[in-house]
């Protein structure tokens, strides 16, 4: 059978973690309307008679500016090294050069497929543009258009994927989604819930901890807390008696029971940790390594 590593790479906001989800037909990777909403790389395992795709959904790829960033990018550079064919996203509507300047900083030793993605939001002549632009590369090996959020053109790119993909026997056991354990997960559905109810700094300055997780006959408990960096991100997160905090907890255990299968009981803490996105420890103890 074919089976290989796939990784997706891209600018922020570029539609990655949205065509991570289509391609699993689950959601895997969290989304939100705000750039550098993907901080870790997610693995998803897809799995039939003929092949194992293991994709790879990474951060946006950015300059970093704290050591929090750094650990996102050390995680596109692990991606990258243990990629056999590397899937190169671009908005149809993004800065092309902006884009190719950083799949030409990558210098991948793997075969590339260029996608270009919304094209359901771009003119004729644009995605014309597009195609004439990245198809004269060294780099592409291929270029297909997609739309990751109305699921077109998904079954070309992975026919592209698979000529590209070497035989193997499979890494993972069939029944398995990915290697990431269930925590991970719900930690992440509340974090993209802060993405959509806060504004301005709260998502980036904050991160999710799994503090209890226990499966009981009726349902499963989870506490969790919420770290932020300074006293008045606390407040905003809590709101005013306790109101966008109790909103959060509610939107989240939503998602969470829907992923689970089951009724959730959720607890939300909000601490103070400052500076934690620079710290060494701090990053390492959150699951940033």
């Amino acid at each position: 059978m074919k089976t290989g590593f796939v990784t997706i790479f891209g600018r922020p906001n570029a539609g990655k973690s949205t065509l991570m989800n289509a391609l699993m037909g689950e959601k895997l990777a969290i989304v939100s309307p705000k750039v550098q909403t993907t901080r870790h790389r997610i693995r998803g395992i897809l799995t039939t008679d003929d092949y194992q795709i293991i994709l790879s959904d990474t951060p946006g790829i950015i300059d970093p500016k704290y050591k929090l960033q750094e650990k996102m990018m050390m995680a596109v550079k692990s991606a990258m090294e243990d990629s056999d064919v590397a899937v190169l996203l671009v908005d149809a509507n993004e800065e092309l050069e902006e884009a190719n300047q950083i799949f030409e900083t990558l210098k991948l030793r793997v075969p590339s497929i260029v996608v270009i993605n919304k094209i359901d939001k771009a003119s004729k002549e644009r995605i014309e543009e597009v195609y004439a632009f990245f198809g004269s590369k060294s780099y592409c090996k291929e270029l297909i258009g997609i739309s990751a959020l109305k699921g077109s053109q998904l079954n070309e790119l992975l026919q592209g994927i698979l000529k590209y993909l070497p035989e193997g026997n499979p890494f993972f056991d069939g029944e398995e989604m990915t290697d990431l354990p269930t925590r991970f997960f719900v930690a992440e559905m509340v974090r993209e819930k802060i993405f959509y109810l806060y504004k301005e700094e709260i998502p980036y300055h904050a991160t999710v901890i799994i503090t209890e997780f226990k499966e009981k006959s009726t349902l499963t408990k989870i506490v969790a807390d919420i770290i932020v960096q300074r006293e008045t991100q606390k407040v905003i997160l809590l709101g005013e008696g306790g109101k966008m905090i109790k909103q959060l907890g509610t939107q989240a255990r939503a998602d969470i029971e829907a992923f689970l299968g089951r009724k959730v009981f959720l607890e939300l803490f909000v601490k103070v940790r400052p500076k934690w996105r620079d710290n060494e420890f701090m990053l390492k103890e959150y699951g940033y390594y």
